[in-house]
This record gives structure tokens, sequence and C-alpha cells, in this order.
């Protein structure tokens, strides 16, 4: 992106506050006015037919005042912002809500995407965790007819999952149990992504122990838990966004909101983010889903011991206060992750 000068960085960063602060166009003069800048008003609306010129800034009529682009709020975002120190109520009240969550893991993620539309008053997303972050307590197998067996696997604190496994033959209940045994013995405790390497390491001493075919039924069992598809998301806050005109027409809000509710858009973009390092922000479509043009949207990783578990975030207006959400969202996604392992 070329760079601008000094008095430009400064008049662009002046109007981009000021129209985040109060919504509506920014004149020459409020310019002049509130970016201590020591020229005259024909050098700002020099800038400022400058800045139009490049991209950065638009009139909307006329003759009003000037709004950033989607291009001035990405310069700004980039190179101009100073992210706020959170106010210490804002942190304690983070911390007091999801320390005291009920409801295991789903209530936690549910209280969160709450905070996040409560604090922002725009909507807050979170991604359900990655489902093999999710602690192996106990595993039963137990004998069916037709060389079927019953799989049941005891998941963090008590989340019970039953799934049938077919085999090649009939196993009596003892051997069964020798299996489930094996497993309790070396893995209780870990994370089912962790279940499946510690039986890949000791899959001769379980061959042993056990036989062929039950120590891959051994692994099958972890594995297909592990995989299963829980990359939803919860999304609260959705009637906030109803507030915010510049996000466009009415069809445009009507279509946003239905995304919202499918939710498989968002979560394409929020699975994107799993691989970024700290808060990524899409302004207007750099997020590649056409009913989020008019929006932006801040997210963040979160982790559960150095894992990155899922993402969460905020979908709003262009104009949000960047300032504040960016370390909003920062802060809200390593305390979601701490609230994930404890």
């Amino acid at each position: 992106m070329p760079s601008l000068d000094a008095r430009q960085a400064t008049l662009l960063k002046t109007l981009v506050e000021q129209f985040i602060a109060e919504g509506r166009p920014v004149g020459s003069s409020r310019l002049l006015a509130c970016s201590g800048l020591s020229v005259s008003s024909a050098t700002v609306r020099s800038i400022m037919v400058d800045l139009a010129e490049r991209g950065y800034v638009s009139a909307p009529h006329t003759s009003s005042g000037r709004i950033p682009t989607p291009l001035g709020y990405r310069f700004f975002v980039d190179s101009l912002l100073e992210p706020e120190r959170l106010a210490r109520q804002t942190a304690s009240e983070l911390h007091e809500k999801l320390r005291d969550s009920s409801g295991g893991r789903d209530g936690l993620t549910n209280d969160t995407s709450a905070l996040l539309a409560d604090l922002t008053r725009m909507a807050g997303v979170v991604s359900v965790p990655r489902s093999d972050l999710r602690t192996l307590r106990q595993i039963e197998f137990l004998p069916l007819s037709d060389c079927r067996v019953l799989v049941v696997l005891v998941v963090d604190r008590e989340e019970v999952q039953n799934r049938v496994v077919q085999l090649s033959k009939n196993y009596s209940r003892e051997s069964l149990e020798r299996a489930a045994a094996f497993i309790n013995r070396h893995a209780a405790g870990r994370y089912l992504f962790e279940v499946g390497e510690v039986l890949r390491r000791q899959v001769q001493e379980a061959e042993a122990a056990v036989g062929e075919e039950l120590a891959v039924l051994m692994q099958q069992a972890v594995s297909e838990s592990a995989d299963a598809d829980h990359a939803g998301l919860v999304i609260a806050g959705e009637p906030n966004l109803l507030a915010f005109a510049e996000i466009g027409s009415r069809e445009r809000l009507v279509a946003l909101l239905r995304a919202l509710d499918r939710k498989r858009e968002i979560a394409g973009l929020f699975r994107r983010c799993l691989d970024a390092d700290g808060v990524q922000i899409f302004i207007g479509n750099e997020s590649g889903v056409t009913v989020l043009d008019e929006c932006s949207v801040v997210t963040a990783p979160y982790r559960v011991d150095g894992e990155v578990a899922g993402v969460l975030g905020v979908i709003g207006p262009t104009r949000m206060a960047y300032q504040r959400i960016v370390p909003l969202v920062d802060l809200t996604a390593r305390m979601f992750g701490v609230g994930l392992k404890s």
C-alpha cells in the first residue's frame, strides 16, 4: 500500500476517528480543529482532495465532508491504529462472567458469544472448540449381536458419546474389557488427539495384549470421535446490527441476518482464521463473503495448551471502534482459552 506523508496520515487518522465517533461526514474545518496541525484550511482541503483521488476517502455529497473508504480504513488499522488499554472494569467483567459460566464447554461458548455482543453492541461469534481438544475420561467396549461393538466414550467432565462399530467376528466381553482397560490405563486424562498418538506409539504392545483387530478398533474408536464435525458457530447479538444504517438497505440487512442464521458462509471465513497469528481484521469485501461487503469482521484464534482450538470475533459495521474492539477480541480469546482448559 502506498505510504502517506505525516500530514496526510494525521488528517486521515483524524477523519477516521471522528467518523467512527460521530457517524457523519467530517468537514475541513472540523478536521483542522481536531488534528492539531498548524496549516491553513486551504491546505486541509487540498490534502483531502489528494486523499480522495488516491481512494482513501470519499464524499457522499458534493457539499458534505468526507468519510473513509475501505482502503482508508485498511490504512488506518494497518498503520495508524492505537489500540486502547481496556478499562479495568471491562477486563474484570470479562474475567468474572467467563469464570462463573456454568454448563461446561457449551455453556462457556454460549456465554462468551453473548458477552462479546453485549460489550460491543454488535454480533459476537465463537466457533465451537475443536472436538479433538476434548479430554478422554473413560472408554468402554460392549458386545452386541452380529459382530458389532458399542463404543461408549466419556469425554470432558460428563459428556457421553456412543457409536456402533462393525467387526469381522464376535469378541468376548473379556477381550473387549481388556481393550478398553488398555486405553484407560495409557491414555485417560489426555486430549483425544493425544490418545490416537499414544495408541500409534504402542501399537505392538496393544496387538500383543488384545490382538490386531481390537488394536485397530481402539484407534478407530478414538479417531472417529476426534474427527467428528463440531466446526459450528455460536452467534449472539444479531439484532444489534439493525441499529447500523450504514450496513445498507433493508434487503441487505435481511440477507446478512439470513447468512448469520445459516452460518455456512460465516463458518468458512472463521475456519480460514484458524491458522492466523493473532487478531485479523476484514474490512468490506476483504472477507470474501458478499453479505459482509458493508461490514468489518475482527477475529482472534483461541488456544488450549498452546494448540489453536477455534476462533472468536465480532461482526459489525466498517464504522466500528477498532481501537477498542481489537484489544477486546484479543483479550476475550485469551480468557476463553483459559476457561476451556479449567
